[in-house]
């Protein structure tokens, strides 16, 4: 049995991924494309009396041609006396109806293929927005861009050309049936010179394969050296180092092309030896059968029908699946990268938080990370409505303390509750859809600024105005009604029309859009000249009281105003305390504010 499943496996892995996708479908797209050849198979059959009838060795009504007689047998039962005109129309009848079936299995498989496709991107969607971010930050964003984008194309069409080899090899099976029929002596010479074809393709097939899975790993790296040379180009551009960034580029270019260049001289020696092929064995077939066999002219003309039908579905599959292992490697990759998303999915709990309402408390809470710990014992109380601030040495801890409380990390030891529910009870994201995060470098989209503040949201009434009071407390209003334009001005790539003061107050006002209930600040001004961090600090200190604020601040002018400060170092509370008492009873802290010469 196990054997049986390891063979299964083997064999039908690709069947499988795409059953799981299609389920039935498939079936019926299959049963569709046996209909066609049968309906072929008739029609092509129909011609044998009418030859023979032309050979004068029939007459009207016999039936002859071995097996395949029954067809004139079973017209003859249903009182239809075979004359020319009738056995025209008959063939005539069965390749109308074998057009209508091929169109209608024709627009069921492209249907299929779409619906294929969709069901792909829509799972990969689903699974990257439900994805553990402590996985996602070891990830390889190349692998996860190319997968989600270029990837696709090349599963739609390892896809294509995976059933064209089925249905090709489904056709192959009906014609050769209708061949032995005719005559089983032609039908297995032709069979054998068939089969013969597919140990010249042997190494093909393999070479195939493996420069398929090299094409998609190095266009994995290739996607993660754009990402990086779009994200730091003005860098590597003021620098002068954009050039030899480009030759590694050039170099991973000539990589993908060196492999995709195999494979298709791989199809191509299929393409140009198929035909030659087809006619050597049809050749050899017919000299045995008339030398040999001495068959008369019209079983051989219709075995001939059979068996060119025949050979040219298998040539056809025979390239269909040099195609295909040239796309296995996307398909493996599509498989695995799945299996991946779906295996580091993050763990929500049924309990809803619909809005917070009391606190927030971190009781003996430690977290690490790849075995070494990051953060220790940390107790803390975060009370509605107060601002937090979070200071200390880098390294100290703050940004991953500041992961914790936006659940993005779950702790490895202790408990987070929120408004007396644990984290693990906890419905994670609909926590995180109370919390607005404002970073150093503000996420602006390439698109309108209406949009970039409201995340998409329908433009009616409600959201208009709630769109304008938002801008108006993040003191972005007057810039917007400057524009001719307005709202539906377009911000360009990462916000490159924008100041980075501007690009901060459009993050603020996206914040505000949402009706959050917490409100986190990650270095959120330090990145800005001195005059616009102190405007944004006054509109910042406007929200206090409204929102429970947590800052990270290395500025500690910004925190000044804060409720508490907690000071940490080396992943542990040090000491929680106003600015002033911080200041008073903590050395380490008072020297910080002495450098900054914050009065």
């Amino acid at each position: 049995m196990e054997a049986i499943k390891n063979l299964f496996r083997k064999n039908f892995t690709n069947f499988t991924y795409f059953y799981r996708h299609l389920r039935g479908r498939i079936f019926v797209s299959l049963m569709l494309n046996i209909t066609v050849g049968v309906l072929d198979g008739f029609g092509l059959a129909m011609f044998l009396p009418l030859l023979q009838m032309v050979d004068g060795k029939m007459k009207m009504g016999e039936a002859s041609g071995g097996n395949i007689g029954f067809i004139v047998d079973l017209l003859n039962r249903f009182g239809i006396e075979l004359t020319l005109l009738k056995v025209l129309l008959i063939i005539v009848l069965f390749f109308a109806a074998k057009g209508l079936v091929q169109y209608t299995q024709a627009v069921y498989s492209a249907t299929l293929l779409q619906s294929f496709i969709k069901r792909i991107r829509i799972r990969n969607i689903a699974n990257l927005t439900g994805l553990d971010y402590k996985y996602f930050i070891t990830s390889d964003v190349g692998r996860i861009q190319n997968t989600l984008t270029g990837e696709v194309d090349r599963v739609s069409r390892a896809y294509q050309t995976y059933f064209n080899s089925f249905q090709s090899g489904v056709m192959v099976i009906v014609y050769m049936t209708f061949a032995f029929f005719v005559d089983w002596k032609f039908a297995i010479m032709v069979s054998m010179g068939g089969m013969s074809t597919n140990f010249i393709y042997r190494t093909i097939y393999k070479n195939t394969k493996g420069s398929s899975k090299k094409v998609t790993r190095e266009s994995n790296i290739f996607q993660g050296l754009i990402i990086q040379a779009v994200a730091n180009f003005k860098y590597l551009k003021a620098t002068g180092r954009l050039k030899y960034y480009s030759k590694k580029l050039e170099h991973q270019v000539n990589n993908i092309e060196h492999n995709n260049l195999k494979i298709g001289v791989s199809n191509a020696v299929m393409a140009s030896t198929r035909e030659p092929l087809i006619i050597f064995v049809v050749s050899a077939v017919i000299f045995l059968q008339t030398t040999l066999i001495g068959s008369p002219l019209s079983v051989i003309l219709i075995s001939l029908l059979f068996f060119y039908r025949a050979l040219n579905a298998l040539m056809i599959l025979q390239t269909s699946w040099n195609t295909f292992l040239g796309l296995s490697g996307s398909l493996s990759n599509m498989t695995s990268f799945t299996e991946e998303l779906q295996n580091h999915q993050e763990k929500n709990a049924k309990v809803q938080l619909k809005k917070f309402e009391s606190e927030i408390l971190l009781k003996d809470v430690s977290f690490s990370y790849d075995k070494q710990r990051i953060l220790s014992d940390i107790n803390l109380r975060i009370v509605k409505n107060e601002t937090l601030a979070f200071v200390g040495e880098s390294g100290s801890g703050k940004t991953t303390l500041i992961n914790l409380l936006s659940g993005l990390f779950p702790p490895t030891e202790g408990q987070m509750i929120i408004d007396g529910v644990t984290r693990e009870d906890l419905d994670v994201g609909s926590y995180q859809n109370r919390i607005g995060y404002i970073t150093q470098d503000p996420v602006v989209f390439n698109d309108t600024i209406y949009n970039n503040v409201t995340l998409w949201a329908e433009k009616n009434a409600e959201n208009l105005t709630r769109f304008h009071e938002a801008c108006q407390k993040a003191a972005i209003a007057g810039f917007i009604a400057s524009l001719s334009e307005k709202e539906e001005t377009e911000l360009g790539n990462n916000g490159i029309n924008l100041s980075g003061g501007q690009k901060q107050r459009i993050s603020i006002a996206r914040e505000l859009f949402k009706e959050i209930d917490i409100l986190i600040l990650d270095e959120a001004t330090s990145a800005l000249d001195s005059s616009t961090e102190s405007e944004i600090q006054e509109n910042l200190e406007q929200l206090k009281g409204s929102f429970t604020i947590l800052v990270i601040a290395h500025r500690l002018s910004t925190v000044k105003n804060a409720d508490n400060i907690v000071f940490l170092r080396s992943g542990k509370i040090l000491r929680m305390d106003t600015f002033e008492g911080l200041t008073e009873s903590l050395p380490d802290f008072k020297n910080m504010v002495d450098l900054q010469e914050i009065g």
